[in-house]
């Protein structure tokens, strides 16, 4: 009888030495603390929706190996369909536009992650630009393309680089655009809204307008794509901008935000950073984006009420 007792005494002091044992391992999902089973992951549209699904696929592969979560890619038709999600709480994490952050930061709290080293800047800030095309006479904005007759093109509304600084470029080369109305910024004659860098990239290709305002990284990719010619178009003018952010909902709470963190900065596979245009990963905050918030403030891209 004593040795039965001896025995079952040790078997369960060799279970309690395996459990403590696998409780402290770092590596497993364990230490990715209270992560939603399923972490649903927004993207703004900066390409066309199906082809951006389908970009970040591996990304939300390597996500649910080092969450150990299962991980869902929404991509809405726009960016305000972004915004709109994590409004209605049903994306946790998004990839936004600086102005969409600061518009969306107005309606629903969020915390910002990190950002991108950009592979051309080699900084945590990338390029806007305004293009044209390159057998195109204008040399500059002021006078060129800031003039009665000439027609304009940005991407989405809400869109940073695509919007945003286009915007400021051309307003200090003298246009007067409207903080009411976007579509009015004379003496431009004709302004219209792509909705996507790349369609604002083929409607100047094409000469639907003289220029267009454009995430030169994206142009380069459209480029290295083939899907514009090289050379085919020029740039006028570029602004740095302060990169995208990867926010999160506030209320996941800080050990998420932890863990988001850390599964952003520790990527180094360098097939994964080529495709997500990175060279790897910084921690970012709100007060990165205040250049971007009194700039939408001044021309109507970001309401004051």
């Amino acid at each position: 009888m004593r040795r039965a007792l001896l025995t079952l005494l040790s078997i369960t002091m060799m279970i309690g030495i395996s459990q403590t044992g696998c409780g402290s391992d770092s590596s497993g999902p364990e230490s990715t603390g209270p992560i939603p089973g399923t972490l649903r992951v927004g993207l703004i549209p900066n390409i066309a929706p199906e082809q951006q699904q389908a970009k970040y696929g591996p990304f939300a592969a390597y996500l649910r190996k080092r969450l150990g979560v299962d991980v869902e890619l929404f991509v809405a038709a726009d960016y305000a369909g972004v915004v709109a999600a994590l409004v209605g709480d049903r994306i946790d994490v998004a990839y936004l536009g600086g102005l969409t952050y600061v518009q969306a930061e107005r309606q629903v709290k969020l915390t910002p992650l990190v950002t991108e080293i950009d592979q051309l800047t080699g900084t945590p800030r990338y390029d806007s630009a305004i293009v044209v095309r390159s057998d195109a006479p204008f040399q500059k904005l002021q006078g060129d393309i800031v003039s009665a007759g000439r027609s304009f093109a940005f991407g989405d509304v809400s869109s940073t680089s695509g919007s945003l600084y286009p915007r400021i470029m051309l307003s200090e080369a003298g246009a007067q655009c409207s903080v009411r109305k976007m579509d009015e910024c004379p003496p431009l004659e004709r302004v219209l809204f792509t909705g996507g860098h790349d369609a604002t990239a083929q409607a100047v290709l094409s000469g639907k307008v003289d220029a267009g305002g454009i995430e030169l990284r994206i142009l380069r990719r459209l480029e290295n794509d083939g899907k514009v010619p090289q050379g085919a178009l020029r740039v006028v003018q570029q602004r740095q901008v302060q990169g995208y952010p990867w926010v999160m909902r506030d209320a996941l709470g800080e050990p998420v935000k932890h863990a988001l963190v850390d599964a952003f900065t520790s990527i180094t596979d360098a097939a994964l950073l080529d495709l997500m245009r990175a060279r790897g990963y910084v921690a970012i905050g709100a007060p990165d984006y205040e250049e971007i918030r009194q700039h939408a403030t001044r021309l109507g891209l970001l309401a004051t009420s």
